[in-house]
């Protein structure tokens, strides 16, 4: 049975495809890999050094006609095709994605392909395309997880960064309502006079990163009232001697990669026991990393994790519990795979799979509670064969930011 493998979508709305092709577009595409070595007189050679091209092995990708041209000379494909190359007996429809699922179909009927392989993310047009052509179709749930979860080294230069921008946005917000002043309410009032609240925070953030071509998805500004609730996006006035969470996760305008940093910032007098909680998760991320390097799971950082918090009296409680609702715990795994997307895999949690190298994955360990707040700390590490490295320019993990 001739087999080929299929990687389909949208380039700007699938990170799996993106990565494929290392092209961006608006419209419909896909990326048929074939194992063997094979020209295809309807499509465009390659003309990108970077290509793909390895003996044995053929990449085809179709996309809109208009952007052939480009995309031979800058895709990661050894052949580059529109739909219309491919036409099949019936025509094609008018719709540009049935047009692209018919033309994927198409051009894998005429290369005697009887099974297609493709990963968790392909739309079900092309699966009804390939039926429709008599090719069956098969889902491999972990296909391409693990190439994506090794970045190399120009994947991990984009992410530093990203990183890099996000401190720097951290750094100015904590900045900004470290040296605001105090109504007679409570209430923080910036420098500029402006009454701070969790969403012109986040304006002011969203516009920092703006200057540096980042976009940035709402970042989380969450004072007490909010902190309590791991991944409440805050609202509303923000007020002296209160922890208040700032998490950032932005995306590069020219790369795609992310970033993702987390610091929480006090007003004022800090009390007794938000010293002791920021200790507590300073001690347990310093433990997660330690913990992580290629062959330890996900599982056992989170698990290191959660005896450092122990040892200072906190832990790990499940979220909506009684437990973590009337006493600072940790209500959330330690990490999370980060790169063309914010999240991905592996988790550093519970069944968490071993780590590889090139795994890059956020380290934010946090305690929560519905009555005192919250606070967390977050950095991004990469993982090597001995340990782990840290892809940003690390922020300082205090409460007080007059100085920083």
């Amino acid at each position: 049975m001739k087999i080929a493998y299929l990687t389909a979508g949208v380039p700007t709305t699938s990170a799996t495809l993106y990565w494929k092709m290392r092209f961006l577009v608006g419209d419909p595409a896909a990326v048929i890999e074939f194992d063997e070595d094979r020209t295809f007189p309807e499509a465009k050679k390659s003309t990108n050094a970077l290509s793909p091209k390895k003996p044995g092995r053929t990449r085809l990708l179709i996309l809109r006609d208009i952007e052939n041209e480009r995309a031979a000379s800058r895709a990661a494909a050894d052949f580059v095709a529109c739909p219309a190359d491919f036409t099949p007996e019936g025509g094609l429809s008018g719709d540009r994605e049935i047009a692209t699922a018919q033309g994927v179909a198409e051009a894998c009927r005429r290369a005697g392909v009887e099974r297609i392989v493709s990963d968790r993310t392909l739309p079900l047009v092309y699966v009804s395309a390939l039926a429709d052509a008599g090719i069956e179709c098969k889902c491999d749930v972990w296909r391409g997880v693990l190439e994506r979860r090794a970045k190399d080294e120009t994947e991990l230069g984009y992410i530093r960064e990203a990183q890099l921008a996000t401190e720097e946005a951290i750094r100015l917000a904590c900045k900004r309502i470290a040296t605001a002043t105090a109504d007679d309410q409570g209430r923080l009032v910036a420098l500029d006079g402006e009454l701070l609240t969790s969403d012109n925070m986040r304006a002011f953030i969203d516009r920092t990163l703006l200057d540096m071509k980042y976009q940035n998805v709402p970042s989380i500004v969450a004072g007490k009232k909010d902190g309590g609730d791991c991944h409440n996006y805050g609202s509303g006035y923000l007020y002296t001697g209160e922890p208040i969470i700032v998490d950032v996760f932005p995306m590069s305008k020219t790369t795609l990669y992310n970033g993702d940093c987390t610091r929480t910032v006090v007003h004022g007098i800090i009390s007794p026991e938000y010293k002791r909680m920021t200790e507590a998760i300073c001690a347990a991320k310093a433990a997660a990393m330690s913990t992580i390097r290629a062959g330890v799971t996900g599982e056992d950082v989170h698990r290191a994790t959660i005896e450092a918090l122990e040892a200072y009296g906190y832990g790990y409680a499940a979220p909506g519990t009684e437990e973590a609702e009337n006493y600072p715990r940790l209500t959330h795994g330690t990490g999370h795979g980060l790169g063309l997307s914010i999240h991905e895999p592996p988790l550093l949690d519970f069944r968490g799979p071993e780590l590889v190298v090139g795994d890059v994955v956020s380290v934010e360990p946090g305690l929560y509670d519905k009555r005192l707040g919250g606070i967390r700390s977050e950095d991004i590490v990469a993982v090597t064969e001995t340990g782990c490295v840290n892809l940003g320019n690390p922020l300082p993990e205090t409460l007080d930011w007059l100085d920083v």
